[in-house]
């Protein structure tokens, strides 16, 4: 029943769309190893596949967090389910290639980890295929197991296999063309990325198949739960987040200090004052880091549109928004990914509030009674029976009040399938109310009226929704062709034909 939401028609196709996807890129990768043709001229084709892959698995999770939040009815959005996670890991990890193929195609270096990279992101997609099918792990996301799992996993170890004997095979062709020159460069802050996301990507698996392991060596599963990601990714993402506003102020080689000083001491600034700000009026002193984390690297990004369009406007008279159009389809890796950047900020914001400042409340009232959450009040008006084509349903009627204001009326749902009496499902009752989201659960219920509400206040949580628009916005402006590429493209004669004598 859970799979009769609205929501699976797009969360799943999405997740095996980009699972499929990142064979083409691993494809491109293999045909590389195997005919020793490891020039530059494959790096345009694999990382416009990998872009499609990584685009459309990411829409794929966000989806999947929105249906978690609608339908499952814990209060959140990513429980760190397996399921969850193996989606995940393959989405990081092609997030690093994504950064840094670039040190490939401009300084000629990290060429085995671009290849690992790719061979990892195709072999992590084939993984999270075979952790839903086989049924090893338990999730709230696997609805049916297969006996194709001994097959992926003999698959599994074939690809691994035979990818890591070829990148072995041709490490003397792979070598670097340049070496590091400063810890101050650009190529080093894209190192610096990419251990991060390889870090969070080792927490991650190794956090998944903990239970196995622990069944295997000591006979009991032990369970790997959100503390644990949260305490190991925790730090590593708040380190992202900086060097997200960091890195784009690197130069190539080697960076002035002092001048990357100059560039970033107003965000710098604003940072350190929104922390201590922010600590005085949360009193959450990581919340209040995080937050200034977001500030610093949110001002660093619109700070270089700024100087961009700035440029552009003293040198065409453009006006400012003519200018950032123009930048972000004349110069769409660099804008749009800032863009990407900005997107990830956005829902940022919406996961450090929601994770630190959720408010649960439990109630069990009767019909016209009233309880207290945060600076809200509900008021329980009773149940109502209803019939749909397959299914009954019983839905809770909620007002909710703010400074004796009513602000939304909302119902919970639960619905109980004629095919399926025993897996009963449901559907909340969200109001967004102002920056707050007021969530309401319907647990259980008495013959009387009497119901037991689960209501959470989660705070900030519409700003993960809006920056999944905005990071779906940047991904597709990644993919606009740039004016000089497709005249240049358009010039060039297709081969076997003969141009036009005209």
């Amino acid at each position: 029943p859970l799979l009769r939401d609205p929501g699976m028609m797009v969360h799943p196709p999405l997740l095996l769309a980009g699972y499929a996807s990142f064979t083409v890129p691993f494809a491109f990768a293999m045909a590389a190893l195997i005919t020793g043709r490891l020039g530059a001229e494959w790096l345009r084709s694999i990382r416009r596949w990998t872009l499609v892959a990584w685009g459309v698995l990411g829409c794929g999770l966000l989806a999947g967090a929105w249906w978690a939040y609608h339908v499952l009815g814990w209060g959140g959005y990513w429980g760190w389910d397996p399921v969850e996670n193996v989606a995940l890991l393959p989405w990081l990890t092609s997030t690093a290639f994504l950064h840094s193929v670039i040190v490939q195609e401009r300084r000629g270096m990290l060429k085995v980890w671009n290849l690992s990279l790719l061979l990892a992101s195709f072999i992590l997609s084939v993984f999270g295929t075979f952790v839903v099918r086989s049924g090893l792990l338990s999730s709230v996301h696997a609805f049916a197991v297969s006996k194709v799992g001994p097959w992926f996993l003999l698959y599994l170890a074939a690809v691994a296999v035979i990818g890591i004997g070829l990148l072995i095979y041709r490490l003397p062709a792979l070598q670097s063309d340049r070496t590091i020159e400063s810890m101050t460069s650009r190529e080093s802050g894209f190192l610096l990325n990419n251990l991060l996301f390889a870090a969070l990507a080792f927490a991650t698996f190794w956090g998944t198949v903990f239970p196995l392991f622990s069944e295997l060596f000591w006979s009991t599963k032990l369970t790997v739960g959100p503390p644990f990601y949260n305490q190991v990714n925790g730090p590593l993402l708040l380190v992202l987040l900086l060097l997200m506003g960091v890195g784009p102020m690197l130069a190539w080689r080697r960076t002035d200090l002092r001048l990357l000083l100059r560039n970033v001491r107003w965000p710098l600034l604003a940072g350190l004052v929104a922390a201590c700000g922010l600590l005085f009026w949360l009193g959450e002193l990581l919340a209040a880091v995080a937050f200034a984390a977001v500030i610093f690297t949110t001002l660093v990004t619109l700070l270089e549109y700024l100087r961009a369009a700035r440029a552009r406007r003293r040198a065409g008279g453009e006006s400012y928004l003519t200018a950032l159009v123009q930048l972000l389809r004349r110069n769409n890796r660099r804008y749009g990914g800032y863009l990407v950047h900005l997107a990830v900020l956005i829902m940022a914001v919406g996961i450090i509030a929601s994770n630190f400042f959720q408010v649960e409340r439990q109630f069990l009232l009767r019909p016209g009674e009233t309880g207290a959450i945060g600076p809200y009040t509900i008021v329980y008006r009773g149940l109502d029976d209803r019939r749909t084509a397959d299914a009954e349903v019983v839905a809770a009627r909620v007002d909710i009040y703010r400074g004796g204001e009513l602000r939304d009326s909302v119902e919970s749902y639960r619905y109980f399938y004629r095919n399926y009496e025993d897996q009963p499902t449901a559907r909340m009752g969200i109001a967004t109310i102002g920056l707050n989201d007021v969530y309401v659960v319907l647990d259980r219920w008495e013959d009387d009226g009497t119901a037991s509400l689960r209501v959470y206040i989660n705070p900030l949580v519409i700003w993960i929704w809006v920056g999944g628009a905005v990071y779906i916005l940047g991904t597709l402006t990644l993919f606009w062709p740039q004016p000089a590429l497709a005249r240049q493209r358009a010039r060039r004669p297709v081969r076997g034909m003969v141009p036009s004598e005209a």
